[in-house]
């Protein structure tokens, strides 16, 4: 696996966030990627396909705010994709990043989505993860049910069972070592007992309408990005990302390149053999349903 250091940086309005930095070759010359976690998850979603992307480019994998060892924000408001999308930018700034290809998982692709219409120039390609314009209404009503508000576990076991009773209907084929991996990648122990990597009030602006937490729609904003690269990976069993959605966004982007993993729900973990096929496929601009030209990809 390939190794990361530790990057720390201070948002526009002063929390101390995280983020990995997978370095990849000095010679690269590639644009760096940058891989953004969705609503409760964290920068070791991205462990296994980070450390393989980086066998050819640098890969940076962030911690939004109220995740992972990043700061909590003392004002849950803050907790939208808009503020998220501001602390990219932040970020990207910081490491002296001028272009960049973004590969964002159901939040995080939300977030893509909105880089891409507020620095058009600087986004080079998109990986969207399971997430669109439009999000189900059943999938969008199951988070709300348990964000922020899981039962503390009390001892890894726990955390296991909890784990596999919210995602098992989306990984059904997932073994016990498996659900232990997922449980590992969400949870993080503190005196002996685990604790789920989130500030619980991430939940709080999803239940405000007018907070923008649950953009009610970004159709004009998928519009207005359709010139830019756009890979969208979706899971065969997802209650995010329905297939008629799908269908339409291929409808206003001819360009638009899908992948679907079969029998994996929200969200692929993107090291699946065909998702993780059509991502590199895509990042030299060679994807299976007609990519747009190389050198959209590279400098």
């Amino acid at each position: 696996m390939s190794e990361y250091r530790d990057v720390w940086y201070q948002s526009p309005d002063g929390l101390r966030l995280y983020a990995r930095d997978y370095p990849g070759p000095a010679t690269s010359g590639l644009p760096p990627v940058l891989c953004m976690h969705g609503l409760s998850r964290n920068s070791a979603d991205f462990a296994g396909i980070a450390a393989t992307l980086a066998a050819d480019r640098r890969v940076i994998v962030a911690e939004q705010r109220g995740r992972g060892r990043s700061d909590y924000d003392s004002n849950p408001a803050n907790y939208t994709p808009l503020t998220y999308a501001d602390d990219m930018f932040h970020l990207l700034d910081t490491l002296a990043i001028n272009k960049v290809v973004l590969i964002g998982t159901s939040m995080g692709g939300l977030m893509s989505f909105i880089m891409a219409s507020q620095q058009p120039s600087r986004i080079v390609g998109m990986v969207i993860n399971d997430i669109g314009p439009e999000i189900d209404p059943r999938g969008l009503a199951r988070i709300q049910n348990y964000v922020g508000k899981v039962a503390p576990a009390r001892n890894w076991d726990d955390a296991v069972a909890r784990t596999r009773e919210i995602n098992g209907e989306a990984f059904p084929d997932y073994t016990d070592d498996d659900w232990l991996a997922f449980a590992r990648a969400l949870y993080v122990e503190r005196d002996g007992v685990p604790v789920l990597a989130y500030d619980p009030a991430i939940s709080k602006a999803m239940t405000d309408a007018d907070s923008g937490a649950v953009p009610p729609n970004l159709w004009p904003l998928f519009e207005a990005i359709v010139d830019i690269p756009m890979l969208v990976v979706r899971g065969e069993l997802s209650d995010i990302l329905a297939a008629d959605c799908v269908a339409r966004m291929r409808d206003m982007d001819s360009d638009l390149q899908v992948v679907e993993v079969p029998r994996v729900g929200h969200a692929p973990t993107l090291m699946e053999p065909v998702a993780l096929q059509a991502i590199q496929s895509f990042l030299v601009g060679s994807g299976p349903h007609g990519a747009r030209p190389h050198s959209d990809l590279t400098p």
